[in-house]
Order: structure tokens, then sequence, then C-alpha cells
């Protein structure tokens, strides 16, 4: 509980600073909706007209016009990415940390095992992910309110639910990579974030690349295939969860057997 406090106490302007971006730039997103909602059918025609740059990002499947379909691709966008480079920075660098710092040597001379130092950060990653969610989905139920929309609650939360998943998978793979790390592994953690959102991309651009939905968690994120399907795509969430306990798996095995420098 005292690791935990203190991931936490560690965390918290990070926390605080990509909360207030990620929900912020959510709530104005979905205030300006209004605004554009009388233009949106000529802007879905032309977004679906726009060939492979249409298909990249998923908007020749979706309808503008409504709520949803906006809130999918350009509020899902601000939380997807926002969501996986801070879910990044925090796997990446829950233990590359006290490498760089040099406090690993201080933490490993407390009478606590390193499984019980990996669970502790382990859940204070989990902690700060639900917190961030909580906030943003408040702004957004706020936001919404405000503007009058109705949205079906059921695509929404699975829209979130999506996200959240992608930030659990994105930042348990990077915490197994920071097992491997002895110092700051931040561009790193970025990398990998960035990389997992082209690949989505690529395998949006052409079909026989469709099989890297399979390595990365905007897969089952996209969208498109939420609002039309009304659910999470099965085959790429396995496999994303199997990747985040591989992630997971892999940090517990190598830090309670590396040498501590």
């Amino acid at each position: 509980m005292a690791l935990l406090r203190h991931e936490l106490r560690q965390g918290r302007t990070s926390l605080l600073i990509w909360t207030a971006v990620i929900a912020g730039m959510l709530g104005i997103c979905i205030m300006i909706y209004p605004e554009m909602s009388t233009q949106m059918g000529d802007i879905s025609s032309m977004f679906a007209d726009m060939g492979s740059f249409s298909a990249a990002f998923g908007m020749d499947r979706i309808n503008f016009g409504e709520f949803l379909g906006f809130f999918g691709v350009e509020c899902g966008n601000i939380l997807g990415l926002g969501g996986a480079f801070f879910s990044a920075l925090l796997g990446i660098s829950a233990l590359a940390r006290e490498s760089k710092e040099q406090t690993a040597e201080f933490l490993l001379t407390h009478p606590v095992s390193r499984s019980r130092i990996l669970a502790g950060k382990l859940l204070g990653i989990l902690l700060q992910l639900v917190i961030l969610n909580l906030l943003v989905i408040s702004v957004t139920a706020v936001s919404i309110l405000a503007i009058g929309e109705q949205p079906d609650l059921n695509t929404l939360a699975l829209l979130f639910l999506a996200y959240f998943l992608l930030q659990i998978e994105t930042a348990c793979i990077c915490f197994g990579l920071s097992a491997f790390l002895n110092g700051s592994g931040l561009g790193a953690g970025l990398g990998i974030a960035a990389l997992l959102y082209f690949l989505n991309i690529i395998a949006n651009l052409t079909e026989k690349a469709a099989v890297l939905k399979y390595l990365t968690p905007f897969g089952y994120t996209e969208g498109a295939d939420i609002i039309a399907n009304g659910s999470l795509n099965g085959a790429y969430l396995a496999v994303g969860m199997g990747l985040a306990l591989a992630g997971t798996g892999a940090a517990f095995y190598w830090y309670t057997r590396k040498d501590i420098v």
C-alpha cells in the first residue's frame, strides 16, 4: 500500500496534465459539434470520396452527420492517441525510472519482494488509467448534456471500453520492456505508441496488411467497426490481451532475476 501511494504521488502531476489535456480537447471537440452538424452531410460525403486517406482513418465507413460518427473519428483520435501516449509513458517509466534515478538499490533493500514491487507499480499504473478515464468520461458526459445530444449509451460505452483496453495493453507492453532497460525509455515508449497507431493505418490502406490489426490495439478501437457492429472485434481483442499478459509476464520474469545496477 505504501508503494502504491508513492507511485500515485510521483505520477500525480503527469496524471493531472494528461487528464486535463485529453478531457479538455474532448470537451472542446464535442462542444463544436452543433456548429458543424449542419454541414456534416457534405463533409461526410467529401471524406468518403477521398480514397486511401478516408480508408486509413475509417472515414469511408462512418456518418459524420450523426454524433456517434463524429465522436468515433474526431474524439476517438484524441482519446486513442492521447491515451496511448500517456499509458506508454506510464509503463515504460515504471521500472526504468528506478535505474535511471539510482533508487532501485534503496527500494530493494526493504523487506519487500521484487514481485510485490512489480505488483505495486503495475497496480499504480492501472489505477492512474482508471482515474484518467473516469474524469474523461465525466467531462464527456457533461459536454454531451450541454449540447443536448442523446447518443446510444451502449455504443458510447463500448467506445470508451475499447480505448481503456487499448491503454491497458499499451501500458503492459511498455511495462514489460521497462524491465529490460537500465535508463530512460521515454523515447521508446512514445515510439511504441506511435508505431501501434501507424500499424492500424497501414492495415486500413490495404487488405494485404490486414493481419497487422492483430498486432495493434487500435485494431479493436476502430470507431466505424464498433458503431456498425455494436461490439468489439473479439479476435483482435483476444490477441491484444494476450500481448498485454505477455508484457506483464516478461516484466515479472526478467525483473525478479536481473542484476540491479
